[in-house]
């Protein structure tokens, strides 16, 4: 695979219909990739059979399709990738970075989930993997947003799953695995895996593969303060009529929406590339309530 000078992508979960949430970081990780003249790929990340809903990943596409989203390469289903995980796992264990365990929820409970070492008293019929973390691992990088980050992994997240004892794979493992076989240089993506990096770029070092650069948009919320995907107010974005919730995305992203002007799909991603300036990309959480009201976006 020929590499590229910025390569972002959009990675949705197939649990139900595609909401403004989605809508707000698939169009800021393709406005940072055009901006930057690159690429900008879609991965479908089905890997939690339980949580997801059937059709729901064609169903994703077709709505970024009618808001002019298409991916440059064939979307990849993880679903399809079993054996890229395995075989990165399978490195972790024969090398001592990666270990069985068997701990249930309740085990870690006291230590309010941070698992650091097993209790061999209780044991289950299925075990997880863990990523060994050593203490002392303390991660540090720069988000393109928020600025320096540092985490001590081992302290505030313990040793991190891998492979559930369920039988399926660690959303930490596949997307760091996807992530440097699809030759992503650039994550664009919502706040809420913010705290997720420094883990994931710890298991990037421990199976030597690179760090693409990160930027966490603002998270859109309900009048509680509730991730949006959470909540009530997670309707779905209409791709038979993109420009309404497009426009209200990129207010969301904090541009001006005069800058836009008239005009269909089209014109309006054309015109948003060429005004699209990430310095007024706000930090913090938005309400989704105040986009609809016409609010100003501040970010203190």
């Amino acid at each position: 695979m020929a590499a590229a000078d910025y390569r972002g992508r959009f990675a949705p979960s197939p649990t139900g219909p595609l909401h403004f949430g989605s809508l707000v970081a698939a169009f800021g990780s393709w406005l940072m990739a055009r901006r930057a003249d690159g690429e900008w790929w879609v991965r479908i990340e089905d890997l939690d059979p339980p949580r997801e809903v059937p059709g729901a990943a064609d169903a994703q596409l077709r709505t970024l399709a009618g808001f002019g989203l298409v991916s440059d390469a064939p979307a990849v289903r993880q679903s399809e990738r079993h054996a890229r995980y395995r075989a990165a796992l399978d490195r972790l264990l024969a090398n001592g970075r990666a270990f069985p365990c068997h701990c249930s929820r309740s085990d870690l409970a006291a230590a309010k989930g941070i698992h650091r070492t097993c209790r061999d008293h209780r044991s289950r019929t299925e075990a997880a993997v863990r990523l060994r973390v050593e203490d002392g691992s303390v991660v540090t990088f720069v988000d393109a947003l928020h600025g320096r980050v540092t985490q001590d992994v081992a302290a505030d997240v313990g040793d991190v799953v891998l492979l559930r004892a369920d039988g399926f794979w660690a959303y930490q493992l596949a997307v760091v695995v996807d992530d440097a076989e699809q030759g992503i240089t650039h994550v664009v993506r919502g706040a809420d895996l913010l705290d997720s990096t420094p883990r994931q770029i710890l298991l990037q070092r421990a199976l030597a593969l690179p760090t693409p650069a990160y930027m966490h948009l603002p998270l859109i919320v309900d009048p509680h303060g509730a991730k949006l995907s959470k909540s009530m107010a997670a309707l779905p974005v209409d791709g038979d009529d993109p420009l309404p919730a497009l426009r209200l995305a990129w207010r969301a992203l904090g541009q001006d929406r005069d800058r836009l002007g008239p005009g269909g799909v089209e014109r309006t991603l054309s015109r948003a590339v060429r005004e699209f300036d990430p310095s007024l990309i706000p930090r913090k959480p938005i309400g989704f309530a105040a986009l609809h009201n016409g609010s100003t976006i501040r970010d203190a």
